[in-house]
């Protein structure tokens, strides 16, 4: 096999909301009260019910040189233009050789928490649904076969996000964005059996439970004075503590062919967690109550499970440790662990050991399965490689842009960026969004 024969379906990449998504999409009786983009001095401000957002560019650098990763785009025209409009996004993926790619949310956060927080719940609810018509219709849909379609639904209120998984599984949307622990966001537990109805709506519809990191715990800065790189680190990482909680979760047994994803969650930890995992349960069960039905955590792990890295060699070197079968790939595209235009040679680095059948498996077929993804019956497989994606994209520059502008990080020489330097950038940045 050649790395131009790879296949790529990304599990993990995100959109900016392009100023217009919502208009098209709120029910009349809310026009005029749609989220929407403002120019607030340098940058452009989403607004929804008169209250601004915080940081707009959310890491949106991909195309830049790694020297301006620390320049935090502000507006629309400072990033690249496939983060906000799906046809240049395509030809970004084609010059990337990617086929196929689930994109989370930006303005409403990962799994729709600046609407799970409003007040309002009623025009919370005529939002997200907007943003699910606006995510399927006009993203997804717009280019057939080249992207897997993920939903948000309201936490608060449990009829109405069973309607909203039948409706949208009914058009062929199999992913759910949701926090990887919704008690930090004040609703309950995910022991609670408050959620049974979304979970077995999300069984009964073939929905994959998807929850990002940062989407409800997440990587901690450990002082002002360490150095980001730190924080960055532990990114991936932070999201054990949610898989561990999840592993003993309920809800595996009322509903045995449930299925989540820890997206961007990487996999080299994975072996030593189901290790520990199942020491903890050999070791305590007898007083802690435990009940896996006479099988171990990691055998709950295995089976419901979806994992996906962007460039993880040690993981790929122990895949006999987890489930192959649940493995997936991911670009991350257009934040700043992307590895666009790259894509295809920095995950071959990783994959030419293994076996032709557990390629093919961690790069697409696993991905395709999981979320119901059929791109080979609309495009052809033939067309669906590196090689005939990157021919379809010779007109596509992928120099790096230099000098967009943005939020600068106060650098000094010869010492190291901290995590207060970011925070100090982020909250001169929020502070211009009241002009």
């Amino acid at each position: 096999m050649k790395l131009d024969d790879l296949i790529l379906v990304s599990v993990d990449d995100h959109a900016i909301e392009p100023p217009d998504a919502f208009k098209h999409h709120m029910p009349e009786k809310f026009k005029g009260r749609e989220p929407r983009v403002e120019k607030r001095g340098e940058r452009d401000v989403w607004v929804f019910e008169d209250e601004a957002t915080g940081y707009m560019g959310l890491n949106s650098v991909v195309g830049r040189p790694k020297e301006e990763y620390g320049m935090e785009p502000l507006g629309y025209d400072q990033m690249r233009r496939g983060t906000w409009d799906v046809k240049a996004r395509v030809d970004d993926m084609n010059a990337n050789g990617v086929l196929g790619s689930l994109c989370f949310p930006t303005f409403p956060g990962f799994a729709g928490q600046r609407f799970q927080a409003h007040s309002n719940r009623e025009v919370a609810l005529a939002a997200i649904r907007a943003y699910n018509d606006w995510h399927l219709y006009d993203w997804c849909n717009a280019m057939p076969g080249r992207f897997i379609p993920l939903m948000l639904v309201p936490y608060w209120d449990m009829n109405a996000a069973v309607a909203e998984i039948k409706r949208l599984s009914a058009q062929g949307v199999h992913a759910l964005s949701f926090s990887d622990n919704p008690a930090r966001l004040g609703y309950p537990s995910i022991h609670d059996e408050y959620w049974d109805p979304m979970w077995k709506a999300c069984a009964d519809n073939n929905v994959v439970i998807c929850c990002h990191i940062g989407s409800g715990g997440k990587a901690e800065h450990a002082s002002d004075l360490s150095p980001i790189d730190a924080w960055i680190t532990t990114m991936p990482i932070s999201i054990a503590n949610a898989a561990a909680d999840w592993i003993w979760a309920p809800m595996w047994k009322k509903f045995p062919t449930l299925r989540m994803a820890l997206s961007e969650g990487s996999i080299g930890w994975v072996p030593y967690l189901l290790e520990r995992a199942d020491f903890t349960h050999r070791h305590h069960k007898a007083w802690t109550n435990a009940d896996f039905g006479g099988k171990m955590p990691s055998d709950i792990f295995y089976k419901h499970f979806i994992t996906c890295f962007i460039e993880d060699n040690f993981g790929l070197q122990n895949l006999h440790f987890m489930n192959e079968d649940m493995v997936t790939w991911e670009s991350d595209y257009p934040h700043s662990d992307c590895t666009w235009p790259e894509s295809p040679e920095t995950v071959w680095a990783g994959l030419k050991h293994l076996t032709r059948q557990q390629i093919d498996k961690v790069t697409h077929l696993n991905a395709m399965r999981e979320f119901s993804y059929d791109p080979f019956s609309i495009l052809g497989r033939e067309n669906c490689t590196v090689a005939a994606l990157r021919a379809q994209a010779t007109h596509v520059s992928i120099e790096p842009a230099l000098g967009l502008g943005g939020a600068e990080v106060t650098r000094k020489d010869g010492k190291p960026v901290t995590s207060g330097d970011i925070n100090a950038m982020f909250d001169a940045a929020d502070a211009k969004t009241a002009i």
